[in-house]
């Protein structure tokens, strides 16, 4: 659904890109801006929007909390930001710290542009934001290789342990993927495989059409 901004008279279109965690969302979606260009594109990501402290329902038996299930996230400021931003206002955009597992003070203030990329776990997830996007796409990658690049991603950029993260994957990650995120394939408008670059160009000249290029 798209609207125009009414003081800006800008169109704003919002690409969703979903995918298990290790499935590259972030990698290919950056492919995308780099091929329309930052000075029209602006990247948001669904990890900025876990809640500062989780539910206690959502703790597995081990007493760890699972990042991996929907109600992990703040939905109720996720979806009035891509209301705003869909709209052409300003938002400030959380900072959440994944050494800490916990919102910082300070968050990003982002302006909207003519395409916002949106990537995450659940972007396809919920019905209200699944209305708002004008392309919606999910990454369908082997689960071996979302494994492996989780595993490296965890260990080198969020601080954990190989042992953590392994428990992880088998307590939370691969069995949410079962239940909550592989569905979300069938509200895709495509789906990408590993072949990342040559849906990035795909994908780019989609958007370009929308903007009338």
């Amino acid at each position: 659904m798209t609207y125009v901004c009414i003081i800006t008279g800008v169109c704003v279109f919002i690409i969703g890109i979903a995918g298990g965690s290790g499935s590259g969302k972030t990698t290919f979606a950056k492919k995308v801006q780099k091929h329309i260009g930052k000075e029209q594109s602006s990247l948001i990501s669904m990890d900025s929007y876990y809640l500062h402290t989780l539910p206690e329902n959502l703790k597995c038996t081990s007493g760890k909390p699972n990042f991996d299930h929907p109600h992990a996230f703040d939905w109720s400021l996720l979806n009035q930001h891509i209301q705003d931003l869909k709209q052409g206002k300003n938002i400030q955009v959380p900072n959440y710290d994944f050494s800490s597992s916990s919102r910082q003070i300070e968050p990003t203030d982002l302006a909207p542009k003519k395409i916002i990329l949106f990537e995450g776990i659940f972007t396809l997830f919920d019905k209200e934001i699944r209305e708002l996007l004008d392309i919606k796409c999910f990454l369908h990658v082997d689960s071996d290789i979302r494994f492996t690049r989780r595993l490296h991603r965890d260990v080198k950029e969020r601080g954990r342990s190989l042992e953590s993260v392994i428990e992880q994957y088998y307590q939370t990650v691969r069995p949410m993927y079962q239940k909550y995120l592989d569905p979300q394939k069938q509200f895709a408008d495509f789906t990408v495989g590993e072949e990342t670059d040559v849906a990035a160009e795909i994908l780019s000249a989609r958007i370009r059409e929308l903007l009338g290029e």
